[in-house]
């Protein structure tokens, strides 16, 4: 193609994939560094963005309000009019869902791509992209779109900086927290949207008794009353009290967080997609999900799946009524630790 001055990128949610389709945005500007990126994000992942210096321009799409009669008709025409202000050379749904559909019909574009596994209708929108990568991981095929429109995709960069203030801001949580500066510290992220992505609160708490043998502190991050929960439940158990950040920091300050840690531990979650990202070693414990499409990018390694004949079956609950992540043991999890990263 020739050279593009202006692409749309739809990816509405969750943090964890729109962490997943940053390099798209790298791979684009690498390419056509003149070109203007605009990006629809839902408001969750809206701060991630914020950090991503290959965006120019972000639409907010509050999926919530438009649930209703009266937000759809408050709302719909302000979006449309943002939308459009201005013509797409290119427009890339990676969503591809009903509700990414919908945007990339409005947008005035006459290439419109999609991800190659389009789904409730979205292919009749965008047309889906079946390249190399179709049965790898999702960042590769996120990067088929990419390459479909002419990006070389020399190198996969997660584009992401943090704001000086928010640095800030977050090394005076943790001192406060009890963290202090030049102490190593793994990060636990103890929570997960799906229950059956969850490792018990018994198994966080044997690692991080272990990790404090080896003079390294574990750090609790989450967000809301469940993480909440199964931090006290850690701490109840714990030899040592950990330290505690559930609810304490924003995403800016829980990527300075991350970034400087030892290592990551935790199930197929937006912060531990973060964290490798961020390039800082991890350990993703996958049941539901299958690491040939969701594993810590660049680290499949550390990539942990339970050893189940129904593993990566993708179901929010499991039909057995077992608890998934239950077979993944306290001992695997440090030999892990052990021999790919502190040894």
């Amino acid at each position: 193609m020739d050279t593009l001055k202006n692409i749309l990128i739809v990816k509405l949610s969750a943090i964890g994939d729109v962490i997943h389709a940053l390099p798209v945005s790298y791979a684009i500007k690498e390419t056509f560094p003149n070109a203007k990126i605009t990006w629809v994000v839902e408001p969750p992942a809206y701060e991630l963005l914020k950090m991503n210096p290959c965006v120019d321009r972000i639409i907010l799409f509050r999926k919530k309000d438009f649930r209703t009669l009266k937000g759809f008709t408050k709302l719909f025409l302000p979006f449309r009019r943002e939308l459009q202000r201005e013509s797409y050379d290119a427009v890339l749904d990676l969503q591809g869902l009903f509700k990414s559909a919908a945007i990339a019909f409005f947008a005035k574009s006459n290439i419109k791509l999609g991800i190659c596994n389009m789904r409730e209708l979205s292919d009749k929108i965008s047309k889906p992209v079946i390249g190399e990568h179709s049965a790898g991981h999702i960042v590769e095929r996120y990067l088929d779109t990419a390459r479909a429109i002419g990006c070389k995709v020399d190198k996969i960069i997660f584009p992401l900086e943090i704001p000086p203030d928010e640095i800030k801001r977050a090394d005076k949580i943790t001192d406060h927290a009890g963290l202090k500066v030049g102490n190593e510290y793994a990060v636990f992220a103890v929570g997960a949207n799906w229950t059956n992505k969850r490792w018990g609160a018994t198994k966080f708490a044997n690692v991080a008794d272990w990790l404090y043998n080896l003079d390294i502190v574990p750090v609790i991050v989450g967000n809301g009353a469940v993480d909440v929960q199964i931090a006290a439940e850690i701490e109840e158990l714990m030899e040592i009290p950990p330290i505690n950040l559930v609810n304490q920091t924003n995403l800016p300050q829980l990527a300075h967080v991350i970034k400087n840690s030892r290592l990551v531990i935790g199930g197929d979650t937006g912060i531990v997609h973060l964290a490798a990202g961020l390039k800082v070693p991890v350990v993703m414990l996958m049941g539901p999900t299958d690491a040939n499409r969701n594993g810590a990018y660049a680290q499949r390694q550390n990539s942990i799946e339970v050893d189940r004949p129904c593993k990566g079956c993708w179901k929010r609950a499991c039909p057995k009524n077992l608890d998934c992540l239950s077979e993944i043991s306290p001992a695997l999890i440090k030999d892990v630790i052990f021999e790919t990263i502190l040894a």
